[in-house]
């Protein structure tokens, strides 16, 4: 997920699309929380482990 913010931010940063950015920015935000919440070793949403 933090990938695919990054492809859009870049994306939306050279394409010059404000939507993209704003996607790019949400996705890679949200990858990150996952990442550090998961981190940690509590659960999210259930799952042990987010492939």
């Amino acid at each position: 997920m933090i990938t695919l913010g990054v492809i859009l931010l870049i994306c939306g940063f050279l394409f010059n699309i404000p939507v993209l950015w704003t996607i790019g920015i949400v996705l890679a935000v949200v990858g990150a929380v996952l990442a550090i919440v998961g981190g940690t070793g509590r659960r999210i949403g259930g799952r042990a482990h987010w492939y």
